[in-house]
């Protein structure tokens, strides 16, 4: 039977088709899914298939939360994004940041999913990072941002609750990824956001 413009074929996507649109690898699609973050179901044959309305919707919702995107902003300023679940911790961090004087502009998500998708679309300077959270957590990102060819490179700082056995036993961390205990160290964090905006600076990209 011949397809209608209301049958599922245009309603629905595969998974690869909504990793497209999203700018996501497969497997964080797949885990949307499960998590309940995009709304798909399976063929008899086992292939997954998502409504492109329930991804225009997360798009939607993550382009309104996501504070300013699509450009990495001015010259010499450092773009930080912050990936943290606890509201109050969001709040400390932009005020803190807005109290230290630098050009930096910062950016909050509240999941390693959100992360993944904010970093997809407008890639920071600097990733500072919790591990606990949910969906796909602070672990689960960063291996999947080191994977990446094009975001290997990326500045990665973690301030976490967890001991450095339970990080170990959650697999660890790569080692060029610093790692900061909370409470938040705001004067450490200082230390290194500032060394960041001098080198992003020396590379030719002048305040």
């Amino acid at each position: 039977m011949a397809a209608t413009p209301e049958s599922p074929e245009k309603e629905y996507c595969s998974t690869s088709e909504a990793a497209q649109r999203l700018g996501l690898s497969l497997g964080t699609v797949q885990q949307m899914v499960e998590n309940g973050q995009l709304e798909g179901w399976k063929t008899a044959g086992g292939h997954r298939r998502i409504r492109v309305s329930s991804i225009e919707e997360f798009r939607a919702r993550s382009m309104a939360g996501g504070g300013q995107s699509g450009s990495r902003g001015a010259a010499g300023v450092l773009q930080v994004l912050v990936a943290e679940d606890d509201r109050i911790l969001q709040k400390l961090y932009e005020h803190t940041f807005s109290t230290w004087g630098l050009p930096l502009q910062a950016r909050m998500v509240s999941s390693g999913i959100d992360g993944l998708l904010e970093i997809g679309r407008v890639p920071p300077d600097l990733l500072i990072t919790d591990l606990r959270m949910p969906g796909i957590d602070g672990f689960e990102m960063i291996r999947r941002l080191r994977a990446d060819p094009q975001l290997q490179d990326l500045d990665i700082v973690v301030v976490s609750g967890l001991t450095e056995d339970e990080i170990v036993e959650n697999g660890g961390l790569p080692a060029d990824v610093i790692f900061y205990s909370k409470p938040v160290p705001f004067r450490e964090l200082k230390g290194y956001v500032q060394a960041k905006i001098m080198a992003i600076q020396r590379r030719g990209r002048p305040a």
